[in-house]
């Protein structure tokens, strides 16, 4: 693919990369840092934990360097909740925690790149579940709202871009049985309290914006769920109904809540008539709709096709309504459920099994744009296979340059038509810890020399897909410069 065929992105696109704290940061116990979810979180056996990650907690300025060379304009990352506010909820913050944060927002605006933050990315206090339950208890909205304050008044002018929770839609969709970014302790098997927490987020998330656009800061705020395309598995009507059904409860249902304020109706009904509908209470609606995001940003990794749950099947569904495993979407091999994912043998994979689909990406990028009509920012989107260090320190990821690629000229596509797209960063700008799956599970465009159990050196390593995307950001500063 000739370079030219990724020129012509807007002057002032931001380019960069994503990470989170507790996949990339290490130093889990230093400085006063208090312990959380991710920090207790069991990993499967000869896989590593988050305590050393990537370590760059004390590499901050080495691989700000290495973001600079790349060109990036922009460093979406996270803050470590418990990092400012050790019990999560503090009344005085952790002096070094706020030092930490300052000194890299500081030298990524000395190498002219913005910082993109994100308030929280399943990294939750375990101080607040064991005083409370955590987001199960509405006196998390109060909690997450006095750490938002915190950080507005302290970075407010420096960081222009915030983004509120990371991925709450998965938090929920799979709640009941990923619940490591929630909880470390019991699943939660109840539907109505999932929903409960969901909507406990919401109130959160705009109250926090309310008291951004309150302190008039000028930047943007706004939420970053997972989005993905989904497709029906046939050309059967009840299956395209169940990819629209699925499509509401996984993708539309947060963004309606918080750019809309309202929950969408035909999936209101189907909790209510269950009796899972959350607890709203006098004026929670009115909070919701009065804390409007500026921006979406959003993370796209693949598509999901889905059928609707076959007829000789549903005969067998339970009508006990307390059933944890009756829901509105379950994974194939789950007990009752209304749809049911199935592969998709029309698209390639990944080493990781992971369906590629950069058309997918611009369907996204098209159905938010007409939906919610705000700006939109993709701040994850990678390919994570094992990379291979050769023996003379050189890592030729192909396939990744080969996935970003293609999902760049997606991007392009819908920039053209219209869509108000204002930046890509994808994960990851340098190797971390994938959830579940450990550090043999690489994204970024820098090698970290480590294994699972051996720290080795740490030693960073610049890719192939380093030098491509470099030139990518390049020629694009060069073709505005001409313009």
């Amino acid at each position: 693919m000739k370079q030219n065929q990724l020129t012509g992105f807007p002057n002032n696109f931001l380019w960069g990369a994503s990470t989170s704290a507790h996949q990339f940061e290490g130093a889990w116990n230093e400085d006063g840092k208090g312990l959380s979810t991710a920090d207790m979180r069991k990993t499967p056996q000869g896989v590593t934990d988050y305590k050393v990650a990537s370590d760059h907690y004390h590499h901050y300025m080495e691989d700000v360097a290495l973001m600079a060379e790349m060109g990036f304009r922009a460093y979406r990352c996270s803050i470590s909740w418990t990092r400012i506010l050790p019990h999560g909820n503090d009344l005085v913050p952790n002096k070094k925690g706020l030092e930490f944060y300052d000194n890299l927002f500081d030298e990524l605006l000395e190498h002219h790149i913005e910082p993109i933050v994100t308030i929280y990315h399943f990294d939750y206090p375990v101080s607040l579940i064991e005083q409370y339950g955590g987001w199960i208890s509405r006196r998390s909205i109060d909690d997450y709202v006095h750490y938002c304050r915190i950080l507005f008044e302290r970075y407010g002018k420096k960081v222009k871009y915030w983004l509120t929770i990371n991925e709450q839609n998965m938090m929920i969709v799979y709640g009941q049985s990923s619940v490591a970014s929630l909880f470390y302790g019991e699943k939660i098997k109840e539907r109505k309290t999932v929903m409960n927490i969901n909507h406990h987020m919401c109130i959160a998330q705009a109250r926090a914006m309310a008291i951004y656009h309150e302190m008039k800061l000028g930047g943007l705020i706004g939420p970053a769920p997972n989005i993905t395309a989904i497709y029906p598995a046939s050309n059967l009507p009840e299956d395209s109904l169940a990819a629209m059904n699925y499509s509401e409860f996984r993708n539309t249902l947060y963004l309606d809540l918080l750019v809309n304020g309202e929950y969408p109706s035909a999936l209101w009904k189907y909790l209510s008539d269950r009796n899972w509908q959350p607890d709203i209470l006098p004026g929670d609606m009115k909070t919701i709709a009065d804390g409007k995001p500026d921006w979406i940003a959003f993370n796209y990794y693949f598509s999901e096709c889905v059928r609707a749950y076959p007829k000789d099947k549903a005969s067998q569904r339970s009508e006990n309504t307390d059933d944890p495993n009756v829901t509105f979407m379950a994974q194939s091999g789950d007990k009752p459920k209304i749809a049911e994912n199935v592969p998709n043998t029309s698209l390639p994979q990944t080493a990781s099994h992971m369906a590629i689909d950069p058309v997918g990406l611009h369907l996204v990028l098209r159905m938010l744009w007409d939906r919610y009509r705000l700006p939109l920012i993709i701040t994850e989107n990678g390919c994570g296979v094992p990379d291979t260090l050769e023996s003379d320190q050189t890592i030729h990821d192909s396939y990744r340059i080969e996935f970003l690629e293609k999902h760049l000229l997606s991007c392009r596509k819908a920039i053209e038509e219209g869509v108000q797209l204002i930046g890509y960063c994808p994960w990851s700008a340098i190797d971390l810890v994938s959830t579940g799956e450990g550090c043999s599970k690489r994204y970024g465009f820098v090698y970290v020399n480590r294994d699972e159990c051996d720290y080795k050196d740490l030693r960073r390593i610049r890719k192939d897909s380093f030098y491509w995307y470099r030139d990518i950001i390049r020629a694009n500063s060069l073709h505005a410069d001409k313009q």
